[in-house]
């Protein structure tokens, strides 16, 4: 690391500590030439390959604002959009891959989202999974309704509200 100051090749850490949920870490540097104090952020890189092959690094604002557009007219807060971001950052970081696929993100995201709010699990997965047919919604509706079924809670009532919501494809 060279000193932003004196431009010297060489520098000290002095202190080190996490910041941003544990993904970066913040040194504070000292340069043996100048003595003078800077901080440095590392961050690990993570890079998605998109479909066209273009590579570019991994944003948590991306996935955000594509999840946005999903839960629009729905129930949905801003914090609960920012903890989704994490979770999806967080699951992707811990596959332990410096480079992964759009469709992995896409992956990453519908879990928790689908946890999240079904209809917007439903408009995501649409345009994810690129659903042509009525047919294609109705099995994504019959396969909400089954897991649901298989939770506590009456959380099967939450797929059926879905169902109803999107048009009653069944």
């Amino acid at each position: 690391m060279h000193c932003p100051f004196c431009r010297h090749s060489d520098s000290r850490v002095v202190d080190s500590r996490t910041a941003d949920d544990g993904t970066t870490i913040r040194r504070r540097r000292q340069c043996p030439h100048c003595s003078r104090r800077f901080t440095t952020l590392e961050t690990a890189a993570l890079m998605v390959i998109k479909r066209s092959g273009v590579t570019e690094p991994f944003s948590r604002d991306k996935v955000i604002a594509g999840v946005r557009k999903a839960c629009q007219g729905r129930p949905v807060t801003e914090d609960a959009l920012a903890l989704l971001g994490q979770r999806v950052e967080e699951a992707l970081r811990a596959t332990g891959s410096a480079e992964l696929s759009a469709h992995d993100v896409g992956l990453a995201i519908l879990g928790p989202l689908r946890e999240l709010d079904l209809v917007a699990y439903l408009r995501f997965a649409s345009v994810y999974r690129a659903f042509d047919t009525l047919e294609d919604f109705e099995a994504a509706v019959a396969e909400l309704r089954s897991s649901r079924a298989e939770a506590p809670g009456g959380e099967a009532r939450d797929a059926e509200e879905c169902e109803a919501r999107s048009g009653g494809a069944g």
